[in-house]
């Protein structure tokens, strides 16, 4: 997963220099979407659960899987407005940046400082490389990235975080044509799509649906999820960026209605993938409690795939009752 988290780093990284981020009016709007359907997500789930011991669990409704998500839109792509596909991807991308935040702040424990020490030292050399000697070895970069992991491993703090810190590292300008960054890109996102998610969603997708498995006790569990990605998501998303644009913080995309908005922030309630992970890490020493919020993610993004789908036949209907 560091190499996923990698290969997401890099598309981040890129958006900031050349894309829909580069500009902080451009990387407001999806930002504070992104914010949103992160802190909805995670107050509905608190509720449910705060005085029950799946707490630690909080981190799993707050993340949108960019590449199911931006896969749905492209089912639905003629009946969605088609600029918004750069809008889920740029939400979607700041939405998984502050996942692995996440993911290296509250499910790291037992520090070790002695190890830590050592891979800060490493992503600064790696830096220095970039931007003192202007290193352009993409093996050297793998190389360090790799003792980079290493180090972070052994520190307590989830190694997945390495794969952001290397791709900040990664040089995006240079002598060539095309600078390592786009070079890495080009390497790594064909094995990230064919391999390294298809793997792990093989491996970890596994839902044992079998009926001797209690949920009787788990319903906060199971509601704080579908709940927190299936209305959070699409809520948080709406409420964040209207307030924005009320109070001139930031500017909806021109000629985009709200309605739109909704319908494509809808899809952003299909966690999966990246939900999944953070439930591996969440309740790692309890399998039976990561099938029960497995089979909760997986009714989510269900439900979510339909409540788009449905909408978008309500507001077709409606459209042709106005005309």
């Amino acid at each position: 997963m560091s190499i996923f988290f990698l290969v997401a780093g890099l598309e981040i990284k890129h958006e900031v220099l050349h894309g829909n981020l580069s500009t902080l009016k451009k990387a407001s709007f999806p930002i504070i979407a992104a914010i949103g359907g992160v802190a909805l997500p995670a107050i509905i789930y608190f509720i449910f659960n705060k005085n029950t011991s799946y707490l630690s669990g909080i981190c799993i409704p707050i993340s949108t899987d960019i590449a199911f998500a931006v896969g749905v839109f492209y089912i639905f792509k003629n009946k969605l407005d088609p600029k918004l596909s750069v809008f889920l991807l740029s939400l979607a991308v700041v939405d998984d940046l502050i996942s692995i935040i996440c993911i290296g702040v509250i499910y790291s424990l037992n520090i070790k400082l002695p190890f830590l020490i050592i891979a800060i030292i490493i992503f600064f050399l790696l830096i220095i490389a970039n931007k003192i000697f202007n290193i352009q070895s993409i093996l050297y970069y793998l190389i360090a990235g790799l003792c980079l992991w290493y180090f972070i491993h052994l520190s307590g703090i989830h190694s997945t975080i390495s794969g952001v810190l290397l791709a900040i590292s990664i040089p995006s300008s240079g002598h060539s044509k095309i600078c390592t960054l786009d070079r890495l890109q080009k390497i790594l996102t064909p094995i990230n799509n064919l391999f390294i998610v298809p793997l792990f969603a093989f491996a970890n997708t596994g839902i044992v649906l079998v009926y001797n498995i209690d949920i009787s006790s788990s319903y906060p569990l199971i509601l704080g999820i579908i709940i927190g990605l299936c209305v959070g998501k699409p809520l948080g998303i709406i409420l964040f960026t209207y307030i924005g644009s009320l109070l001139q913080i930031t500017e909806k995309p021109k000629n985009t209605s709200w309605v739109s908005l909704f319908l494509v922030s809808l899809l952003a309630g299909i966690g999966f993938t990246m939900s999944i992970f953070v439930t591996e890490i969440a309740f790692i020493h309890d399998l039976v409690l990561v099938d029960i919020a497995k089979l909760s993610i997986l009714v989510a993004s269900i439900i979510s795939v339909l409540s788009t789908a449905v909408c978008i036949y309500l507001y077709s209907v409606y459209l042709k009752v106005l005309k």
